[in-house]
């Protein structure tokens, strides 16, 4: 049974898409990708089936808890290493591996591996960076859709005084492509009065 909702061969998401006139990167955002009904249902499969880690990263030459949590999961090739820690794929769930090949199909760019955070609130947050890790390729492209509450994402450019926000809603979609992780940073900042839970999924790419 598919995640979404669309008719085979209908084109109303892809009409939906608001595209971002930004510099050096090429930005696309589906704010209601998934219907509220079916994004509730899979963050609370995902919250409760996968094996979720507070993982730890290397910070001035010691090991670090990561401020949420997370699941790295894809091909058993897909070896991926940031801050000075490898993490090896989990095998697929049958949810991951099907929105997997459902966000490829739409965006026409092929994935083959997936970053699961879980946000339990608004306190935890992830900082300034950009998914330019070298198994990633030259101008990566990454995908990233939002489940659960509504938090602020954030862009700026790495060398011009240019930022970017947007309140990302549960069930959407957004597509950085182009050489936005070459001259553009991201992050999720802190949000206090935020309660609830967020899971996203940030969908890339990694070569044999």
């Amino acid at each position: 049974m598919s995640i979404l909702t669309r008719q085979p061969g209908s084109d109303n998401r892809q009409k939906a898409a608001e595209h971002f006139s930004v510099p050096n990167a090429d930005i696309q955002l589906w704010p209601d990708w998934l219907p509220r009904s079916n994004s509730d249902a899979l963050q609370q499969q995902l919250e409760h089936q996968l094996r979720w880690a507070q993982d730890s990263i290397m910070m001035f030459g010691k090991p670090v808890k990561i401020p949420r949590q997370q699941v790295w999961m894809g091909e058993p090739h897909c070896q991926y290493r940031y801050s000075g820690m490898t993490f090896s794929p989990q095998p697929w769930h049958p949810l991951v591996k099907q929105l997997t090949e459902e966000i490829s199909d739409f965006t026409g760019y092929h994935f083959n591996c997936v970053l699961l955070n879980l946000y339990q609130n608004g306190q935890q947050h992830m900082g300034w960076h950009a998914d330019n890790e070298r198994e990633l390729g030259i101008d990566p492209v990454i995908a990233s859709l939002s489940l659960g509450s509504t938090r602020r994402f954030e862009l700026k450019h790495r060398h011009q005084p240019w930022q970017l926000a947007w309140d990302l809603p549960s069930g959407s979609l957004l597509l950085m492509a182009g050489a936005c992780q070459l001259h553009w940073l991201h992050r999720l900042p802190k949000q206090s009065r935020i309660t609830q839970s967020r899971v996203n999924l940030t969908f890339r790419y990694i070569a044999a």
